[in-house]
């Protein structure tokens, strides 16, 4: 973080270091938890006074953009917010058909990040991109799930940044804290399909390719394609994990009378009456 505040041109001023600070907030380029350098290094960086950089940091930490932790220094605050409120988010958790509607969702924001990424991406962000491609391939090679799983939505954010559209990069950033947050608790269950792992994979891939590669077509058809292949993996776990139950219910039940017929049968028993 060293290298990415600049010198103050013009008049030394508070409200010149506040305005630098939220660019970079507002850009993506400082995160949720990011930690500013100290007063000292930070008032050198900007080259201002450090009683200057103080009433900076105070107006921000008064707009809730920054936090100071006791013996911790000065972080970013949690600026991504919700996308909903509580009540809201609840009610998404607890209805089947929000879970659709979300991956409906985020399958044309993300095919417009995809397309913008393709068309803007500079050789940083690229480089960026080179760097968690590499570590989504050694997770998957290793079989580390947790990090596989973290990675893939780094991936998404990262594609995101590189679209350099302010707008997407905050409402997908809100989008995503919904599955960090666990609203959707069936969202891991994609990775239990036969095949998935390695076509996620793939699909990864080919979001990386086309963005690399300039292609605004294909990475927003890249993206479209992922989320859609999720989305019917998702229904697809859910039906075999239903599959699932009802046989474990019905060995469960007959196991208790043993494999032969009906307990109602073996007692003689038909349901209707005869007359002789």
């Amino acid at each position: 973080m060293s290298d990415i505040f600049s010198r103050i041109e013009h008049s030394r001023t508070a409200d010149e270091v506040v305005q630098q600070i939220e660019s970079l907030i507002l850009e993506g380029v400082l995160r949720t938890g990011d930690r500013l350098p100290g007063e000292r290094e930070l008032a050198r960086q900007f080259e201002v006074s450090r009683p200057i950089l103080r009433d900076a940091l105070k107006a921000l930490e008064g707009r809730g953009l920054l936090t100071t932790r006791p013996g911790g220094g000065t972080h970013v605050a949690d600026v991504i917010g919700q996308l909903f409120t509580k009540p809201v988010t609840d009610l998404i958790s607890m209805h089947r058909k929000a879970a659709t509607d979300y991956l409906e969702y985020r399958r044309e924001i993300e095919a417009v990040a995809a397309e913008y990424a393709a068309r803007r991406a500079t050789e940083d962000d690229l480089a960026l991109l080179d760097r968690i491609m590499a570590r989504m391939d050694e997770a998957h090679r290793t079989g580390n799930f947790d990090n596989e799983a973290e990675i893939d939505v780094e991936f998404h954010h990262a594609i995101c940044e590189c679209a350099h559209n302010i707008i997407l990069l905050h409402t997908l950033r809100s989008c995503y804290r919904l599955l960090s947050e666990g609203v959707f608790q069936n969202r891991l269950l994609v990775f239990s399909v036969p095949g998935a792992r390695e076509a996620l994979l793939s699909q990864h891939r080919a979001i990386y390719a086309a963005v690399k590669a300039g292609d605004p077509a294909a990475a927003r058809q890249a993206a479209m394609d992922h989320i859609t292949y999720v989305e019917r993996s998702m229904a697809e776990a859910e039906r075999s994990g239903d599959w699932q139950r009802v046989s474990r219910l019905r060995r469960k039940q007959r196991s208790e009378f043993g494999d032969s017929e009906p307990a109602r049968k073996r007692s003689g028993t038909t349901g209707r009456q005869t007359t002789n």
